[in-house]
């Protein structure tokens, strides 16, 4: 009898041995996510075949057993395993505790995080997660004694072994092909919980369009955008770029805790009904920046063309990006001048990391004493709510809403202290617009400048909700808490009552990222073929055309 007791020197198996308990592993407990979820749906049927239920594991087992034998042979055999159950105890560890799906977006998402962001996610919860579903039985892969034939015996006992697996996988499937094809039709996200063989797909797509495809030419949307504007003042609009910022936790949207203390004495409009394009960084912010919307973006076509910002740059604005996103712009501000705020201790609000959103007023401030054009545009892109180290995004005099949750492992705190953090994050961004607006305020009244403000998050967030954690998900089946986003609006002539009566109005409406380009086109008087008239709710509120805004029926709203 061959013993499995761990650390048993003279421990020996054969190739094939070794392969089915590494399936095992992988099939019974680092795809307890899918296995769980997939129960749950099968369940939840109005009738379902009890066998077919039992039969899920085994089919997933298969499949497992045909994939790894592709790569059991000799000196790669331990390797391949040991880096597949790391791999998967990491994701195992994402999946169980936060709820991440790992698709394509998710693998954009990775890809393009910064160091500081990927770190945040390590604590003693993860490392003792990951060293014993990861490195443990790693130890006991590593410390297996194989035994090998022939060359020809090796390859007849793998192709054994395989066909064995594929005889099973045909037999699941004879018997179960409806039931398999009915479930998987109406649960694609199931997919996405597969572990790790959804990351490795997605990963191969990724590196596939990114990589692989030759870069498209950059493409012009307009060569003669102008800004036509109604009367001679400068103006200066900032348009500040919000981070994991969700909708329903803000006060000026009906939420119970005050966290829109500063804004809500400051004459502002917000937008209750706005959907994001997409649920993390990587695709809403190119995405609202973009002519595409949200069912034609693509990335690789976006980033070739025209944005938004291009557009207003090319028409004569003075364009600047603000950033204290440790994420970067996407690619939107490539073209235009940028400034990044540097984490150095040596700051008050920064720790060598990160820095606190007060960092982009003494830019903004330096930018608004010394405007060079008669239009002026700023982009001010905050880290805002990024989680999951959620109490590093505001300082201590910030620090309203107690107890909160002072660690990264959220799923570890009580649901009132990760909340009582998050809303602490949005009181704070709440905070600093009010000092943008304190800005833009006094530049209106001393040098009788047109000033506006616009606040957009990319993307929500989730917070134990369904147990799901931070965001990410595929946006089929993202909960409203990564979708529902906020949008704020503010600018010197809402004091006037005919303007801001027609800008409450038009905040009921169902929008989205997709009105972004001509909202911002609009505010800034750019005349561009690319501006469609009907996709801005805030047309009908120009001081000109007030007596229109009853009339006013938006044909090309992007809600979701």
């Amino acid at each position: 009898m061959i013993r499995t007791i761990p650390f048993i020197k003279n421990l020996k198996l054969t190739t094939n041995q070794l392969v089915i308990y590494t399936c095992l592993y992988i099939t019974f407990i680092v795809n307890i996510p899918f296995l769980t979820k997939t129960v749950t749906v099968i369940t939840a049927l109005d009738q379902y075949n009890g066998l077919f239920l039992i039969s899920v594991p085994f089919f997933l087992l298969s499949l497992s057993i045909i994939v790894q034998s592709f790569f059991a042979f000799r000196w790669i055999t331990k390797p391949f395993l040991i880096l597949v159950v790391l791999l998967s105890s990491i994701l195992f560890y994402a999946t169980i505790n936060y709820g991440i799906v790992f698709d394509y977006g998710m693998i954009q998402n990775t890809v393009e995080t910064d160091t500081a962001e990927a770190f945040s996610y390590f604590n003693l919860s993860a490392i003792f997660f990951f060293l014993f579903f990861g490195v443990v039985p790693s130890i006991l892969i590593a410390k297996v004694q194989l035994t090998y034939n022939s060359f020809i015996g090796e390859l007849f006992a793998r192709l054994k072994l395989i066909s064995g697996s594929i005889g099973v996988l045909l037999l699941i499937a004879m018997v179960f092909y409806s039931s398999y094809a009915s479930v998987g039709r109406n649960n694609r996200d199931l997919v996405g919980y597969l572990t790790p063989y959804a990351l490795i797909d997605s990963t191969a797509k990724y590196i596939r369009k990114n990589y692989l495809y030759p870069p498209l030419k950059f493409s012009l949307l307009d060569t003669k955008p102008e800004i036509v504007k109604p009367t001679q003042n400068k103006h200066v609009t900032v348009m500040v770029l919000g981070e994991t910022a969700r909708a329903q936790n803000f006060s000026l949207n009906g939420y119970d805790k005050p966290t829109n203390q500063y804004t809500d004495k400051l004459n502002v409009v917000s937008f209750a009904n706005v959907s994001s394009c997409g649920t993390a960084t990587a695709v809403s912010v190119p995405c609202m920046f973009s002519r595409l919307n949200k069912e034609s973006y693509d990335k690789r076509i976006a980033s070739s063309q025209q944005n938004a910002i291009d557009i207003i740059h090319l028409a004569g604005a003075d364009v600047l990006w603000v950033s204290n996103n440790n994420g970067s712009c996407k690619g939107v501000c490539n073209r235009v001048k940028t400034i990044k705020i540097a984490t150095k201790k040596t700051s008050p609000l920064c720790d060598g990391e990160y820095c606190f959103d007060e960092a982009l007023l003494p830019p903004l401030r330096k930018k608004l004493t010394s405007l060079t054009h008669e239009n002026t545009l700023i982009v001010l892109h905050m880290i805002g709510s990024h989680g999951p180290t959620y109490y590093r995004r505001y300082p201590e005099k910030n620090r309203i809403f107690t107890p909160d949750c002072q660690r990264s492992d959220i799923q570890n705190c009580t649901q009132n202290e990760l909340v009582n953090t998050y809303d602490n994050t949005i009181a704070y961004t709440d905070y600093v617009l009010s000092r943008v607006i304190d800005e833009l305020n006094s530049l209106s009244e001393l040098n009788d400048v047109e000033t506006s403000m616009l606040y957009i998050s990319d993307h929500g967030e989730s917070l134990g909700e369904s147990g799901v954690f931070l965001h990410g998900l595929p946006y089929a089946f993202a909960p409203r808490e990564q979708t529902h986003v906020p949008f704020i609006y503010w600018s010197d002539s809402l004091h006037l009552k005919g303007r801001a009566d027609c800008v409450k109005n038009v905040s009921d409406l169902n929008i989205s990222h997709d009105n972004i380009f001509d909202i911002l086109l609009n505010e800034m008087s750019v005349k561009s073929d690319t501006y469609k008239e009907q996709n801005n709710p805030l047309n009908q509120c120009k001081l000109s055309s007030l007596t229109a805004q009853s009339a006013y029926q938006p044909t090309s709203i992007g809600a979701k």
